[in-house]
């Protein structure tokens, strides 16, 4: 019954549409404002839950759409009821605090319901078909931007884009190389493509790009960061939609990364809980295509010349150029759209102290954006448009509302402060509905790409960072500027990160001096009002537990290799010194070597030299390799040096394939929120352990340190 109603085809009637809008807006209403006594609160509360938790089970958008009804609902009921009830305003303290925790509870509201509009019906659009005539197809400038990389970094990049499936003369290759240093010109011309320079370094990336759109003049800009490389299919997967729609600005994909970010590293995650950056690329790009409403990300894109040069190119007033641009060009009736398919790969940052900077970077420029060309106001934009632009913004401003909600119990526990004027039953009565439905509702429409609680983590372990920039660029925002995001660095050592982990442990510390407090009110001076206490002590004790995530985050692990595995199944044979051949796969690849899965009794001497055959679109390509480890069903071998044409050939045999990633998290588990949870616990514990850890290895370091100056 309910999956033939699910299936109904008369859903698309716009009649249809507008009668379930209307009665979804009057159930809305009528949920949230009629008053109700703690017992009918409770049975209200309780029998909605029980529907969500029945309807879950079955699939479909509808089913989703109804579920974030409900949690809609039960959250404005919440927040209602803590306006109008719960606010004391007989006492000056309890009202100032209070109106700072109402404060952070309306702005997770509001990210909350602008979040559901543009991930709860992503547009999952497909790829178009190219024209079989290769003559029609359009001129392609494709710029590879670099300031301060290695050329090991860029090099790949370079080498997968000479992979790319288009006609050669109608596909330019640009290395800009804002270092100006003679070994990228070097290699540019070794290789056969152009480098380009210019004198000075202004509106760094931007003006980079902005400088070589004077000196090319292919149709379309194809923009790469010089870590990120193309697979040999990135073209032709994206360049069809342009020849459909002539108003097509840009088409975005994802920012794939082939290496673990600091969070993955630190905590061993990685490739199974999806990373801080996936829900982004993994369904709010694909929500925000459906409104005609995808942000341009500064690579792995292409964008049609002709609007780009209408808005004096890529914008420079922000350090966020990539999404200011694409709302430039909106606002001119220009549309974007978003591919979900990975067509590229590129390097995550290596620590904690890059990651932060880099979101640093990304909170300046989008409240540089809010201040500077806010997308509420002006021409332009579809009301669509405007939200997603706003919860883009908005979602960097978390900061404060994060750490008052890390803090926010202490101000009982230390100060005897009421912020929430109601008994700990009322409390629990309406906030686990608003909890519980916001969990269960987004575990459904995000756990493909964000586990439950995991964004608490991201965003404990940023909000101090991110709280400054976005303030100052509010009150200043032409302060700040432009910082390159470090890659391809090393860690080499594991190491408690002191200063980077400082606003953490400022607050873990207040937090378990909190702990003791609240134990002393539970036995002793608050014995009157133990649930009230109970309450914040529970909530305490959760807040430790997602500072020690941060904790564990903040002890960077050992990071040595240069070229990073990436655990994948291609076909290989091993041709042996002997003259035999052994046909098998690959377990995991890099440019610097490989792993094979070989028979159990297979048998050959560390050292041997041997050569390893792998196939690409061109056919079979052949690479000499040395054996450095084996184990009964496991060869892994590295590389000898390759000439350039070989390095080529094996980019084309690995990054370069169209289907390379594709399945990288088919074997991921499911979201469960529970498991979220015990997921952040553990990591947590961990955390806590290596933080007492680096604590006494800094203890021991002091004390030598004194003996050998005393």
């Amino acid at each position: 019954m309910i999956q033939s109603l699910v299936n109904w085809s008369g859903w698309e009637h716009k009649g249809v549409r507008i009668i379930a809008l209307i009665l979804a807006a009057a159930f809305y209403w009528l949920s949230i404002s009629i008053p109700m006594d703690l017992m009918l609160q409770t049975l209200f509360s309780a029998a909605i839950f029980s529907c969500a938790m029945y309807l879950r089970r079955y699939t479909g958008t509808l089913i989703s759409l109804i579920m974030v009804m409900f949690s809609i609902s039960a959250t404005s009921r919440y927040v209602f009821w803590r306006i109008a009830y719960t606010i004391n305003t007989d006492s000056t303290t309890d009202l100032i605090f209070a109106l700072m925790l109402v404060g952070a509870e309306i702005y997770a509201w509001i990210v909350l319901l602008l979040g559901y509009l543009q991930t709860a019906w992503p547009l999952k659009r497909k790829p178009v078909i190219l024209p079989e005539d290769t003559s029609t197809w359009p001129t392609v400038d494709l710029f590879i931007p670099s300031y301060n990389e290695d050329l090991a970094v860029v090099k790949p990049t370079v080498l997968a884009a000479l992979g790319i499936d288009w006609p050669r003369d109608k596909l330019n290759i640009v290395i800009l190389d804002d270092g100006r240093r003679p070994e990228f010109a070097a290699f540019a011309k070794e290789v056969g493509v152009q480098c380009f320079t210019r004198p000075d370094n202004n509106h760094a990336k931007a003006g980079n790009i902005n400088a070589a759109l004077k000196r090319t003049t292919g149709e379309f800009v194809a923009i790469f960061d010089c870590d990120h490389m193309p697979t040999r299919s990135f073209l032709q997967y994206t360049m069809g939609w342009f020849l459909v729609d002539p108003k097509l600005a840009m088409i975005q994909t994802p920012h794939h990364f082939l290496s673990p970010d600091p969070f993955e590293r630190n905590l061993n995650t990685f490739r199974n809980v999806p990373n801080e950056g996936e829900l982004f690329y993994g369904l709010i790009q694909d929500g925000n295509d459906l409104w005609n409403a995808t942000f341009f990300c500064g690579s792995c894109a292409v964008l049609r010349r002709k609007p780009l040069e209408e808005i004096g190119g890529i914008a420079v007033e922000t350090v966020t150029e990539d999404a200011h641009t694409a709302l430039k060009m909106q606002r001119r009736g220009y549309n974007t759209a978003y591919l979900s398919i990975p067509q590229a790969a590129g390097l995550a940052t290596e620590s904690l102290s890059a990651h932060v900077g880099q979101r640093i970077r990304w909170a300046r420029g989008m409240a540089q954006i809010f201040r500077l060309d806010n997308p509420l106001l002006g021409k332009g934009l579809s009301f669509g448009q405007r939200l997603c632009y706003s919860n883009a913004m908005l979602h960097f401003f978390y900061g404060f509302p994060r750490m008052v909600f890390l803090l926010a119990p202490l101000s009982y526990l230390f100060f005897e402060v009421h912020i929430i004027n109601a008994t700990a039953l009322s409390i629990a009565a309406y906030s686990l509905p608003h909890l519980l439905h916001a969990n269960i509702t987004n575990s459904r429409i995000q756990g493909a790409h964000r586990h439950s609680f995991w964004a608490e983590v991201y965003e404990a372990t940023l909000a101090w960072y991110i709280f400054r920039p976005t303030l100052v660029a509010l009150f200043n925002p032409k302060l700040g500027k432009f910082n390159v995001t470090a890659k391809g660095g090393l860690v080499e050592k594991e190491h408690f990160d002191w200063v980077i982990s400082k606003p953490y442990l400022v607050m873990l510390g207040l937090n378990i001096l909190g702990l003791f407090v609240g134990v002393g009110r539970a036995l002793w001076w608050n014995t009157y009002e133990l649930d009230t206490v109970l309450l914040n002590i529970l909530w305490t004790i959760y807040n430790l537990v997602i500072l020690g995530a941060t904790l564990a985050v903040a002890t960077e692990t050992k990071q040595v290799r240069r070229s990073h595995r990436v655990r994948a199944t291609l076909d290989a044979i091993l041709r042996l010194p002997t003259g035999h051949s052994l046909v098998c796969k690959t377990e995991d690849f890099s440019m610097g070597g490989m792993s094979f899965h070989v028979p159990a009794d297979f048998k050959i001497a560390q050292e041997t030299e041997i050569l390893v055959s792998l196939f690409s679109s061109t056919g079979e390509s052949y690479f000499p390799a040395k054996v450095v480890f084996i184990k009964p069903g496991m060869v892994s071998v590295q590389f000898l040096p390759l000439d350039l044409a070989q390095q080529r050939e094996l980019v084309a045999c690995t990054i370069g394939r169209a289907d390379v990633w594709l399945s990288w998290s088919d074997e991921r588990d499911v979201d469960h929120p529970l498991n979220g949870f015990r997921e952040i616990a553990m990591h947590s514990v961990r955390g806590f352990a290596r933080f007492g850890a680096g604590l006494w290895q800094r203890v021991q370091e002091n004390r030598g340190l004194w003996k050998r100056q005393h």
